[in-house]
């Protein structure tokens, strides 16, 4: 397998989720636990914003540049508030605009991916969140993604459409067919290997997927619990790992792979930061 970089996502440290966790103490901790690089996460505001300048972005880029870290992808949660699939016009507007500005700043950092999240047919830890119809989810998601493409071809920075437990692109052959039909370089398949099994395996989406893939999560789950509550430290869950990995290899997958630990643990959470550093290495047969 080609060497893939050992990356951590913002939040899985203290302050992350809050984004209040400055993102250059954020690089210090994750280059100090052995990490090459840093999933930095975007906000509606806090320590990095959708509306930070590139002046902000570009000082982020040069102090992981000298800590020796790349910032190859970026993640945000403001799908979950406003989504390009919402049935409310607004919402879809606003959302593009959120769209827009966050690969804007995904450039200006150096970054080659933004993972995002087109919309949901509802979110299952917001109740106060409407059920969507799937057709109109699907129709209005491809519409504001179609619309988001100028921009991303614009800044170099290709959209990672993640598999969340949104109701949504529920099959490896569905999420293909509907990255191939935009046919454009700039829309690719983010992988998250544990929210993938509930309902399949992650070696075979990464598979199905082949190229399409321009980013990868590690995390693990429990089958057996089956609700949130069955996220674990990676190793302690069902994951399939020499398969996962071997699949990363036959697909000729060289980007990052992003540590996306949370919750924290209530108490020493540097300790989950350590183990999953540890736990990727020999993953990745590092260590």
């Amino acid at each position: 397998m080609a060497r893939v970089l050992k990356s951590i996502n913002y939040w899985s440290f203290p302050g992350g989720l809050e984004g209040t966790f400055p993102v250059a103490e954020c690089l210090e901790a994750a280059k100090r636990h052995g990490f090459e690089a840093v999933a930095v996460c975007i906000g509606r505001d806090g320590a990095l914003g959708v509306g930070a300048s590139e002046v902000e972005c570009r000082e982020i880029r040069r102090e992981a540049e000298a800590l020796g870290l790349v910032l190859p992808s970026v993640a945000s949660g403001l799908y979950w508030g406003r989504a390009l699939g919402d049935d409310d016009a607004a919402a879809r507007r606003g959302a593009l605009e959120d769209l827009q500005a966050m690969l804007r700043i995904s450039s200006w950092l150096g970054a080659q991916t933004l993972l995002t999240i087109p919309g949901a047919v509802d979110v299952f830890f917001d109740l106060a969140r409407p059920v969507m119809a799937y057709d109109s989810v699907l129709a209005r998601a491809r519409e504001g993604l179609q619309a988001a493409l100028k921009t991303a071809a614009e800044c170099g920075v290709r959209m990672g459409i993640e598999n969340v437990w949104s109701k949504f692109l529920l099959s490896p052959t569905e999420m293909a067919g509907f990255i191939d039909s935009f046919g454009s370089p700039w829309i690719g398949a983010y992988v998250d290997v544990a929210n993938v099994l509930p309902y399949g395996y992650p070696e075979q989406w990464l598979r199905i997927l082949g190229k399409r893939v321009v980013g990868i999560h590690f995390k693990d789950f429990r089958r057996a619990v089956g609700t949130i509550e069955g996220f674990v430290d990676l190793l302690e869950g069902d994951v399939d790992w020499p398969a996962v990995v071997g699949a990363i290899g036959e697909i000729g997958y060289e980007g990052p792979v992003v540590g996306e630990m949370i919750p924290l643990y209530r108490h020493f959470p540097y300790v989950r930061v350590g183990n999953t550093s540890r736990a990727m290495d020999a993953i990745l047969g590092r260590g």
